[in-house]
């Protein structure tokens, strides 16, 4: 099996920018375009010419490098369809279930809509690598700004059906601030305990937190677990639906 490498690297005040590169055909995608001087660095450290951006959704903190780096480059860059028109310099417009040949390897496109209405994921199954962009992150989940919570809480199942080794690489570091919210609705989580230690230690070493598994996700995450007792209990929705019970979840994180 033919793999990417994959670099990941600080950009903007909070973003991840990601590339991965296949050697053999020397193909090298920036995973979204948050800034493109970062990504210039980046590129420039790993002798890796630009040939593709994929955009997971049109924020600006997704998409400000685009149109510099495609002027530089003449790179492809691929978007949600469904925000086709607020994607900078967009060739290449992905729907669900859409497949796409990156050098040697293949992507599929999974529809996310929450955070935005029209977010997409990047899924390569070879690698067992999944690009959440502002979807799931480590120990938390985008905000709902466009779409609705019942779709979120689809697009987070969606996500949760992948193989539990997946690995999820997401688009910013919010995780400590995460595990602060996840310990006030699940305290008794022993897993969610030890991981939230371990996070403090990273960070106070500024450590990446990123990329995280679906395995740690399922385990800690409050938002892939609102059939938690402890978290029903606590929210007072014991036995509720699990949508209407991420949804209070989603709630008390954004006044958190």
């Amino acid at each position: 099996m033919t793999t990417f490498e994959i670099f990941q690297f600080p950009c903007l005040n909070d973003n991840y920018g990601v590339l991965l590169h296949d050697e053999a055909s020397q193909t090298t995608a920036s995973i979204d375009a948050p800034e493109a001087a970062a990504i210039r660095s980046a590129l420039a450290k790993k002798n890796w010419s630009l040939t593709h951006i994929l955009n997971t959704h049109h924020h600006h903190d997704h998409t400000g490098g685009n149109l510099d780096l495609k002027t530089e480059t003449n790179c492809t860059i691929l978007g949600p369809r469904a925000e086709a028109g607020r994607i900078p310099g967009i060739d290449v417009q992905l729907s669900e279930g859409d497949t796409y040949t990156l050098g040697s390897s293949n992507l599929q496109v999974l529809e996310t809509p929450g955070h935005t209405l029209g977010h997409i994921v990047y899924w390569f199954a070879g690698q067992n690598t999944v690009f959440a962009g502002d979807t799931l992150f480590t120990l938390g989940c985008g905000r709902v700004f466009e779409g609705t919570l019942d779709q979120m809480w689809t697009s987070l199942q969606k996500l949760m059906k992948l193989p539990p080794a997946t690995v999820i690489y997401s688009g910013h570091e919010y995780t400590q601030a995460n595990a602060a919210f996840a310990l006030s609705i699940e305290p008794g989580n022993s897993a969610l305990q030890a991981r939230a230690k371990l996070i403090g230690d990273m960070r106070a070493h500024n450590e990446p937190t990123v990329p995280t598994t679906l395995k740690l996700e399922l385990d800690t995450n409050p938002f892939l677990r609102p059939d938690s007792q402890e978290i029903q209990k606590i929210l007072g929705l014991i036995g509720a639906d699990s949508a209407e019970v991420f949804g209070e979840i989603r709630r008390r994180k954004d006044s958190f």
